[in-house]
């Protein structure tokens, strides 16, 4: 799980699954440039999060740690939660990022899968709320899960992620009557944030048709950036004060076309 710092911490403390990388990582480093002390979760991308806990440390000494679980094994999940309310002693904002993402055509979707990926977006987010709420409820705190616009278009080809996706928007709404008054519930909803694996090569010229064609069904006409995630996330989390069982769509008015 990572050392832990027990000692008492005055700065306010946030806890993010899946935080070693791209939007999780940039998520991070919003809230640590806030004055936050940040948790990181990761599963397997041990040297990304520790690289980053480097960074954070070496601006502002023993504000962040790295915390190692599998959210699909439920005695992990469990621990995990004790050691975030171990180590800086007190937390005020859960952002349940992480997320596994993967296709499987219906007629060879397995048990094994549907676990996988409902464990890792859906069980993991609610049961880390339902164990940290206690500390949540006490400091105020606020819950910011991370939806996905195909929460509300399914993907073709990725019927269980998008149902565990829609599974997630449902969960913030009804997380935000069970702890409400004293903490608010609210989701993120991506659109095109980075180029998928298909899109990636400048110099291949279908790759950049395949670009033109995707921006046109965007009327912003341009991809977002992890930092348009993350300060929305930082938005609803902290600034948002009258805001609570809402999902906002950051997909430049994608879901409009």
């Amino acid at each position: 799980m990572g050392e832990l710092i027990n000692k008492p911490s005055f700065n306010k403390t946030c806890f993010i699954t899946g935080a070693s990388k791209r939007l999780g990582a940039c998520t991070a480093r919003k809230f640590h440039t806030e004055g936050f002390n940040v948790i990181i979760h990761y599963n397997s991308s041990v040297e990304a999060a520790e690289k980053l806990v480097a960074e954070l440390n070496s601006l502002r000494e023993d504000s962040a740690i790295a915390m190692q679980a599998n959210l699909t094994n439920k005695d992990q999940v469990q621990a995990l939660a004790i050691a975030v309310l171990n180590s800086f002693h007190r937390l005020d904002v859960l952002i349940n990022n992480a997320s596994a993402f993967y296709p499987g055509a219906l007629g060879e979707c397995s048990h094994e899968q549907w676990d996988d990926l409902i464990d890792s977006n859906l069980r993991a987010a609610f049961f880390l709320t339902q164990q940290l709420s206690a500390e949540l409820i006490k400091r105020n705190g606020a819950v910011v899960n991370m939806v996905d616009t195909h929460a509300d278009n399914p993907l073709k080809g990725f019927p269980i992620y998008s149902i565990a996706k829609a599974g997630v928007k449902a969960m913030t709404k009804s997380l935000a009557k069970e702890l409400a008054p004293r903490v608010r519930v609210n989701g993120v909803s991506p659109g095109a944030i980075l180029w998928p694996p298909s899109l990636e090569d400048d110099s291949d010229p279908a790759v950049l048709a395949g670009r033109k064609k995707m921006l046109e069904k965007i009327p912003l006409q341009a991809l977002g950036d992890a930092q348009n995630i993350a300060d929305t996330v930082f938005f609803l989390a902290i600034e948002a004060s009258y805001v609570t069982g809402q999902t906002i769509r950051v997909d430049g008015g994608r879901y409009l076309v």
